[in-house]
């Protein structure tokens, strides 16, 4: 396990650092200058000579190597830098929204594989059934309808009926309840795909796990169904399930950008947009590291959790 384990964490930096590199060389790709941005902002009027003095100011007139390397050492000491429209240090205005959307993201996570995994263990146990037929239509329905039209969906209800829409964000050490009402809502919008992605996989894994032979080995042995399908079928159904959620996982911090916009939650999502607007390279570049590390970290646990479910994939 130990050389396992050593193996999967030593691909880890090569990843990040690939990572820095291309997000880095995509945002000096992009069309645009971030000093243009700056002072054309209100139509203002500016001269050739600001313009330069104002890219000497961002550093955005250097070749980009000497850029590159002057961000990522800042990276390694936890700097990002500046933002160049905020006008503060990067990870000042990340540090009380990084939190956010972590909270968004685990509670959607949770919410998708508490109530899919069950719901797809029970449609593959009770196939062409009703249940099994209202399952797989959900599934499909959680997979086509996209998660900002739920969201849009949830609020107008939410206002319709209950006269109230949960936007904004309270913290949830000051104003627990108050903080879970506000994220259970988005936290749902952002899940329903996952939810039912989960849901077919959990049904698809165990059905083909239920006709193995050494499932009715275990029957013909007198154990319970509830134990034949828990501790035989459901462990060796996990792997995909568990590729699956951490796969999804890494997917919803990329979603929490248009819920925490429509849901006004003050996250990282919604000061990208005004990153990207603005041409705010460091903020730009700041965020996507961070999520492309958490997905990497998520993509490492998944990695060591296979080695400690299925033996046999370390030994390999």
């Amino acid at each position: 396990m130990q050389k396992y384990a050593a193996k999967r964490i030593a691909l880890f930096l090569p990843t990040v650092l690939l990572i820095t590199i291309i997000v880095f060389v995509v945002m000096r790709l992009v069309p645009g200058d971030p000093a243009l941005a700056i002072l054309a902002e209100g139509d203002a009027q500016f001269t050739m000579e600001e313009l330069r003095a104002l890219q000497r100011e961002l550093g955005t007139d250097r070749p980009i190597v000497v850029q590159y390397f002057e961000w990522i050492g800042g990276v390694v000491r936890g700097q990002f830098g500046d933002s160049l429209w905020f006008k503060s240090s990067v990870m000042t205005e990340l540090k009380d929204r990084i939190p956010v959307t972590i909270e968004l993201a685990v509670m959607a996570i949770f919410m998708a594989v508490v109530i899919a995994v069950p719901f797809g263990i029970i449609s593959a146990i009770k196939p062409d059934s009703p249940l099994d037929y209202g399952a797989r239509i959900f599934t499909l329905l959680g997979i086509a309808v996209p998660n900002f039209i739920v969201a849009v969906g949830l609020i107008l209800l939410l206002v319709r009926f209950g006269g109230l829409a949960p936007l904004g964000y309270e913290k949830p050490w000051e104003e627990p309840w108050t903080n879970l009402h506000q994220l259970i809502f988005p936290a749902m919008a952002l899940a329903l795909y996952e939810m039912a992605f989960i849901a077919r996989v959990t049904r698809s894994a165990m059905m083909e796990i239920l006709r193995e032979d050494y499932m009715r080995t275990a029957r013909s042995k007198g154990l319970t169904e509830r134990v034949v399908v828990v501790r035989h079928g459901l462990k060796n159904a996990m792997l995909p399930i568990l590729t699956v959620s951490g796969w999804q996982f890494g997917r919803l911090f990329g979603g929490t950008v248009v819920i925490e916009t429509i849901f006004l939650i003050p996250g990282m999502g919604r000061i990208l947009i005004e990153a990207i607007f603005h041409r705010d390279y460091p903020m730009i570049q700041a965020e996507i590291v961070i999520i492309g590390v958490a997905i990497v970290t998520i993509n490492l646990l998944v990695d060591l959790l296979y080695g400690v479910l299925d033996p046999r994939i370390r030994y390999a």
